[in-house]
C-alpha cells in the first residue's frame, strides 16, 4: 500500500479567490485577495504557501519555499533516526539440555536484553519427547527465573508446531 504525500500548493497553484495572508515577518495581515498576496509576495522576493488549505479562508504565508522544503524534510529525517526498531533474537533450547549449554544460552539472551532486543526461546522437541512437554516446560520455568531480575514475560509459552515458545522483553 502506497501513501501519496499531500502536496502544498505554492503561489499560482493556490486557486481560491481570497487568502488569510501571514507576512514574511510573521505578522498577520488579514484577509486579503489572491492576486494582491501573489503580488506582495513577489515584492518581498518570497513564494506564496499555502499553510492551512482546510480552514476558510486558507492561510497563506510568505517565505521561501525552498527554505520551507529543506526544514520539512530535516524534521522528517529527525523523526526516522529517534525511531527504535525492536529486533527478536531467538534462543534455541532442548529439553534434555547439559547445565553448560543451558549457561551459556542464558548468558547470551542476557546480552540480547540488555541490548534492548527481545528475546524468543524456544525449546525444540523431536520424535519421542513430544510425549514429555513437562522437560521442555522445566527448562523454560528454569530460564525465565534465571532471567527474572532482568526481563518480563512478553508472551507466555505456547505449543507452535513441535515446539515450545516464549517471549521476553527488557523490564
Amino acid at each position: 500500500m502506497h501513501i501519496k504525500k499531500k502536496s502544498i500548493r505554492v503561489n499560482e497553484q493556490i486557486d481560491t479567490s481570497s487568502v488569510r495572508l501571514i507576512d514574511e515577518n510573521g505578522e498577520q495581515v488579514g484577509v486579503v485577495a489572491i492576486k494582491d498576496a501573489l503580488i506582495k509576495a513577489e515584492v518581498a522576493g518570497f513564494d506564496l504557501v499555502e499553510i492551512s488549505p482546510n480552514s476558510s479562508p486558507p492561510v497563506c504565508k510568505i517565505m521561501d519555499f525552498g527554505k520551507f522544503k529543506y526544514e520539512l524534510a530535516k524534521k522528517e529525517k529527525e523523526t526516522k533516526k529517534k525511531q527504535h526498531v525492536i529486533v527478536t533474537k531467538e534462543i534455541r533450547l532442548r529439553p534434555k539440555i547439559e547445565e553448560h549449554d543451558f549457561e551459556f544460552k542464558l548468558r547470551h539472551a542476557r546480552k540480547f536484553l540488555e541490548e534492548g532486543n527481545r528475546v524468543k526461546a524456544t525449546v525444540m522437541f523431536r520424535g519421542r519427547e513430544n510425549a514429555h512437554k513437562e522437560y521442555g516446560e522445566r527448562v523454560l520455568e528454569k530460564f525465565s527465573e534465571a532471567l527474572d531480575d532482568i526481563a518480563r514475560i512478553d508472551k507466555e509459552a505456547k505449543m507452535e508446531g513441535g515446539q515450545l515458545v516464549i517471549f521476553y522483553t527488557k523490564k
